[in-house]
Formats: structure tokens, C-alpha cells, sequence
């Protein structure tokens, strides 16, 4: 099975992320992920069995805070990626940065430079094949202010289902 793990950005700024990701797919046939407004805490992974990954996952959320965050401004991966750029404050890094530590004492997880302690925190707003149109969306995505205060309050497992992303769990930090 294929896994992910992110933490679902919610309220105003999940709202406006992706009422933004369609607003641009209708107007630039741009797409995005099909997982909802998010920052990664773990890219995709196979395994058959996760029950090792879950009980760590269960064990962290009853042991740790929700801690604000900020999301203001985009940017981009090259001509290849926009993004809502995301600010951690020192506690939510730390607690992610604790979690990222749990994660890596399990066997089939795997952290590499993208999505291991020294990410660049972002909430995608276009990612496939955008290099032909990539100024012109960096220009429309401009219209709009960004700039939200959030909570690092929940990680989620999604599964691959029949060509999309289905919630497998979600864990609700205290």
C-alpha cells in the first residue's frame, strides 16, 4: 500500500488553498495534489503493514501541543512548483522536528533532504507541469493576499485508493 503523512491545514488558510488550487486548474488547467491544503510531513511511502507507524502516531498526538504557525506570502521551486510559503514558529518546529525523530526509528520510513527536519515548509498551490504557463500563474496567484495564522494541530495518514488519496487516520495533537 501507498501512504502519506501531512498535517491538513484547516480553516481560512486550508479554505483559501483550495479554493485557490481550483480556481487556478479551472482558469490555467493547472493541477495540484489531490490531497487537500496540507504541508508534508512524510512524502509518499509503500509498506503493507503500518500498525508499528499508527501506534507511534496515536502515542505522540496524546503527548504533545498544538502550536501555531503562520502562512504569508508565496514562492517557488523554480518554474516548477507554487507555493503558499509557511512560517513555523520555534515551538511547531520543535514538535515536528520530535516527531520527524519518532518516525525515523521506524524501519520502513525514510526521510530524505525534501521532507526530513530541514524542509521548506509550503502548502502547494500548482505542481504538474506548470513551466509553460508558470509566469503567467505567478502573477495571477499575486492578486490574492496570503498571509493566515494557523495550528500545527493534526497529522494525517492518507492511503492511495483508485487513483486518489483517501484519509486513512488523523491524529489530533492536545
Amino acid at each position: 500500500m501507498r501512504y502519506v503523512i501531512v498535517s491538513v491545514v484547516k480553516g481560512d488558510a486550508g479554505d483559501f488553498n483550495n479554493n485557490l488550487r481550483k480556481d487556478v486548474l479551472e482558469k490555467f488547467k493547472a493541477r495540484s495534489s489531490k490531497l487537500p491544503a496540507h504541508f508534508t510531513i512524510k512524502s509518499p511511502f509503500e509498506c503493507e503493514n503500518i500498525d508499528e507507524l499508527e501506534s507511534a502516531l496515536d502515542e505522540f498526538s496524546k503527548t504533545h501541543n498544538c502550536e501555531k504557525y503562520h502562512i504569508k506570502n508565496y514562492d517557488h521551486f523554480d518554474d516548477r512548483v507554487i507555493f503558499m510559503n509557511v512560517i513555523m514558529s520555534p515551538n511547531a518546529k520543535k514538535v515536528h522536528d520530535e516527531l520527524i525523530d519518532i518516525l525515523n526509528k521506524i524501519d520502513y520510513i525514510n526521510f530524505n533532504k525534501e521532507d526530513g527536519k530541514n524542509k521548506i515548509f509550503h502548502v502547494t498551490i500548482s505542481s504538474k507541469k506548470i513551466q509553460k504557463i508558470y509566469s503567467e500563474l505567478w502573477h495571477y496567484v499575486h492578486k490574492f493576499k496570503c498571509d493566515f495564522d494557523c495550528m500545527f494541530d493534526n497529522i494525517c495518514i492518507y492511503k492511495w485508493i483508485d487513483n486518489t488519496w483517501v484519509l486513512h487516520n488523523e491524529y489530533l495533537l492536545k
